[in-house]
């Protein structure tokens, strides 16, 4: 009998010992479901920026299904991740100079203390001049010591920033991230394709803004790329007709990034399937105005597990 007063004894302490400490435990950490995170521009017809519209204004379509706005800011001032990529082939060797100024001038302008920023150039492979930082003195003079040269591999220098560099910091939705390239658009070095290039964008949730180095007036294939990969993503493509132009052209885009809005949803029906869903977002009632979003996003893949 003593045996099982003891037995029982140790199970009750046991029991009551557990209570105390699930007591004083945290709560259990619970995964996060499924959140689509949407930055957009809105603007009308003549290109100025609309920057007094509220949640209630807005309707999203997810594969043509409307979707609940869970969550919405205007200007928002989450930190930013950018990426500046910088053709060095042969081909712009005439401008090159102009390039790097203004690029410069960019990085000075829209950094703030929370962003950070990386500087890629690319000729015959991508390269990493400056790693993820918010010093603007050392992203300068990364851009300053390029020196042009070589062919031109432009996809593989967008896969290499958004999937070993913009997609590092996580949650993706605590962050915007925006690559500007300024290039002539001519690939013709990459291992990968400007497909598999603007898949991993839209995985990496990166609106792309492109500058063209093109001055000949005549539209070029290169041209049509940077236009394609800008707005595919929600970015806008800039084309300045010659190389003094292109501080204007910096300025556009730092003014986009300071006008932007920032939405998220749970996507109803929510399919982990891995493939392309297609987003569309509106003003009600207001076909005089432009919304500029990302074309969709990759789902994540249901593992089974």
């Amino acid at each position: 009998m003593k045996k099982y007063a003891v037995a029982a004894l140790a199970v009750a302490g046991l029991l009551w010992t557990t209570a105390r400490a699930q007591q004083n435990e945290p709560p259990p950490i619970r995964a996060e479901v499924t959140r689509v995170n949407m930055l957009f521009t809105v603007t009308d017809k003549k290109g100025r920026f609309i920057t007094d519209l509220t949640k209630n204004d807005f309707q999203v379509f997810e594969n043509k299904k409307p979707q609940q706005i869970m969550e919405f800011t205007a200007e928002t001032d989450l930190p930013l991740r950018l990426a500046v990529l910088i053709d060095t082939s042969n081909s712009i060797r005439d401008r090159f100079h102009f390039q790097q100024e203004a690029a410069t001038n960019f990085i000075n302008s829209v950094m703030r203390r929370q962003d950070k920023a990386i500087v890629v150039s690319f000729d015959t492979s991508a390269e990493l001049v400056a790693d993820m930082t918010n010093d603007t003195n050392k992203l300068e003079d990364a851009i300053r010591e390029l020196r042009p040269g070589g062919g031109t591999a432009l996809y593989d220098a967008i896969y290499f920033a958004c999937k070993d560099k913009l997609m590092l910091d996580q949650p993706l939705y605590k962050f915007r991230r925006a690559m500007v390239i300024l290039s002539d658009g001519d690939d013709n070095d990459s291992r990968y394709s400007r497909e598999q290039a603007l898949e991993m964008a839209q995985r990496a949730d990166t609106v792309i803004y492109t500058i063209s180095t093109n001055i000949s007036h005549i539209e070029t294939e290169g041209d049509k790329v940077m236009r394609y990969l800008a707005e595919q993503t929600g970015g806008a493509s800039f084309f300045p007709f010659e190389a003094k132009d292109l501080n204007q052209s910096f300025e556009n885009v730092a003014n986009e990034l300071r006008h932007q809005y920032n939405l998220f949803y749970r996507p109803e029906p929510l399919n982990n399937d891995g493939k392309f869903h297609t987003v569309v977002i509106k003003v009600k009632g207001r076909k005089d105005l432009v919304v500029r979003a990302r074309k969709g996003y990759y789902a994540r893949r249901d593992t089974g597990a």
